[in-house]
């Protein structure tokens, strides 16, 4: 499958989403794209999302 190249706009609204906390997985929802490829996309851009899977302690 064909990766879709992120638009500025994307990246943009990424680093929104992260700035707010939002988890991964409604990012990836939000974005239309895969939870990879959020997180891929987040690491590339030194952002930090959390997933709603993660169990807490």
């Amino acid at each position: 499958m064909a990766r879709k190249p992120w638009s500025f706009k994307e990246d943009r609204r990424l680093m929104e989403l992260a700035r707010t906390s939002t988890s991964l997985e409604e990012a990836a929802k939000q974005l239309g794209r895969s939870p990879h490829a959020i997180k891929r996309m987040a690491l590339r851009l030194g952002l930090s999302l959390k997933s709603k899977a993660t169990k807490q302690g």
